[in-house]
């Protein structure tokens, strides 16, 4: 499995920090007593879901040794860090929010995955998440295009593909697991600064797979390839390079208990 670099994630936090609390906004909970942060990464934005309930336990989760490692650093006597997998998680006890950012699309058939973390929550409890829908977008085609070229396919042909479905898809899943759904999307137009920011950002998520199941030798040649498409595909300005980036936004809230 490849493995996640949190100093590469973190290159452009400002613009990955967005849609996290474009998220958040929506979830109302009033007083939850333990909040989870499913695909945590380097913990940075765990600590926000602490700043806005002060009165809750906040559990970061993920299944990177890397991240989890760069996320102690944010611990503290309400903030704690879980080595654990996504797909196979669960709490001890039912907890009140359930936040996964940017996580489900690493998790292979997540809408199967969608019931049980439903069934970890407290009755009035909040699933919160998004996920990239991008993945129709230039800077994916061009990836899996140039991977299955026959120089590289036979490296790349196994590696962890990133995928997710659209909003109304989501709705309809959890409408009928007896929840309030919310669903919406979104998409930002960053500019990013600097010498080939396209692929700086996707080497850090969406790339990465491909690009450590490659040898040495074959990324010499891949990534100077890969880089001068990207370049035509999202040509320079002169106030940066402007990358569209479609996310997609659900909260669901189980019925029963009482409202928040």
């Amino acid at each position: 499995m490849a493995t996640w670099s949190p100093s590469t994630y973190l290159q452009f936090g400002d613009e990955r920090s967005r849609p996290f609390f474009d998220l958040l906004a929506r979830v109302t909970a009033a007083l939850p007593q333990t909040v989870v942060d499913l695909g945590c990464g380097p913990g940075h934005l765990t600590t926000a879901l602490a700043d806005r309930w002060p009165t809750a336990t906040v559990v970061g989760v993920d299944s990177s040794p890397e991240m989890i490692a760069s996320a102690h650093e944010y611990e503290s006597d309400r903030v704690r860090f879980e080595l654990a997998d996504v797909a196979s998680w669960r709490p001890d006890r039912p907890v009140d929010v359930v936040v996964a950012n940017a996580v489900l699309q690493w998790v292979p058939d997540h809408r199967q995955l969608l019931p049980r973390l439903l069934e970890s929550l407290v009755p009035g409890g909040w699933l919160a998440f998004q996920v990239p829908g991008n993945f129709d977008e230039p800077s994916h085609r061009l990836l899996a295009d140039l991977a299955a070229d026959p120089r590289f396919a036979a490296a790349t042909s196994d590696v962890e593909r990133p995928a997710a479905f659209d909003a109304a898809t989501y709705l309809g899943d959890l409408a009928l697991l007896d929840c309030e759904v919310g669903a919406w999307e979104t998409t930002y137009l960053h500019v990013l600064a600097g010498p080939d920011p396209v692929f700086r950002w996707i080497s850090g998520t969406g790339a990465r797979p491909v690009l450590q199941a490659l040898s040495v030798e074959q990324r010499e040649v891949f990534v100077p390839e890969y880089q001068a498409m990207l370049r035509e595909a999202y040509p320079a300005q002169q106030f940066g390079t402007v990358l569209p980036f479609r996310r997609i936004f659900v909260v669901a809230r189980r019925r029963g208990g009482a409202s928040s």
